[in-house]
């Protein structure tokens, strides 16, 4: 891509929220130079396809608060201080598995060692639950990430306290230094880690892997946030693996996700009388999940 494309699409991220339906037609209709133009009244608004003249003023009202923050050379010149960078689609390093998703980033920030690029879905499991996980979770947890990591696999999670803590600092102990042990994506901008407790974690990781993030630095995680960040966590592995889950935990959604894209979801049980095992219970009840008990489960799914 040339400079102003990447440039126009790292605006994107700031400009657009990662569900915006309005933007992500303009960017798939007149692409993403052409958009930018469009969004920010350099260019006129004309609906199209299914988008109405109505949704078109609604989308311009709700970007032109955003306009006066648009400096993305500011953006891309704060994450290479950060020691990391700026993909787009069609870069050699672009991650492959974000593009199964119908709603794939503009773009990819990153900080940390990204080598040879991201493992592909086959090399990559995604490992997620509570975070106020249990002892029985966080043991099973640290069981199975690290048993996966020393078999060459890489963990990702989302960097939260209980479960995804516990995954990133087993993967790290298990690795065996044959590509990223794990990569953590981040629901904010990469200049600020979240949460702050899990700053020392988020270092290590970018050590000996990266953190990830759609949006630039300076933005704020926000529960929409959060939701729309699972969707990368279950496009970049071949399997999602659900730890622990209460009845309505956000690692839920990141299962859905992989169900959507045709991923594999993997399922750990747990007590009956436990709820922190409720929503594992309840994709495995669904239908649409397998049930694990161990690493070897899991790396026959992603094998499958």
């Amino acid at each position: 891509m040339t400079d102003y494309n990447r440039i126009a699409r790292a605006a994107l991220t700031r400009l657009f929220e990662p569900g915006d339906l309005v933007g992500r037609a303009l960017v798939a209709k007149h692409g993403a130079s052409e958009a930018l133009k469009i969004a920010t009244g350099s260019l006129p608004a004309d609906p199209f396809w299914d988008v109405t003249a109505d949704a078109l003023t609604e989308g311009l009202r709700r970007w032109a608060r955003r306009i006066p923050d648009l400096q993305p050379e500011n953006d891309l010149a704060t994450i290479e201080r950060l020691g990391g960078g700026f993909l787009v689609p069609d870069d050699e390093l672009w991650p492959v598995g974000l593009d199964d998703l119908p709603d794939a980033p503009w773009g990819l920030w990153y900080r940390g060692v990204i080598g040879d690029g991201i493992l592909g879905p086959s090399r990559c499991v995604a490992v997620t639950g509570s975070r106020d996980c249990t002892t029985y979770g966080a043991a099973v947890t640290g069981d199975m990430a690290y048993r996966l990591a020393r078999g060459g696999l890489c963990i990702i999670s989302g960097l939260a306290y209980g479960i995804d803590a516990h995954a990133h600092r087993a993967a790290l102990a298990g690795t065996q230094g044959n590509g990223p042990a794990t990569i953590a994506v981040l629901a904010g901008g990469l200049d600020r880690d979240y949460p702050s407790g899990n700053a020392d974690l988020a270092a290590a990781i970018r050590a000996n892997g990266v953190t990830l993030s759609e949006l630039p630095p300076g933005s704020a995680p926000t529960r929409y946030r959060f939701l729309q960040r699972n969707r990368i966590i279950a496009a970049l592995a071949g399997v999602t693996c659900v730890v622990e889950a209460r009845w309505r935990s956000g690692a839920l959604n990141t299962a859905h996700h992989a169900e959507t894209i045709a991923r594999h979801v993997a399922v750990v049980p747990g007590s009956i009388h436990s709820a922190n095992s409720a929503g594992c219970h309840r994709l495995l009840k669904e239908g649409g999940a397998v049930l694990v008990t161990g690493p070897e489960d899991v790396t026959e799914l992603l094998a499958s």
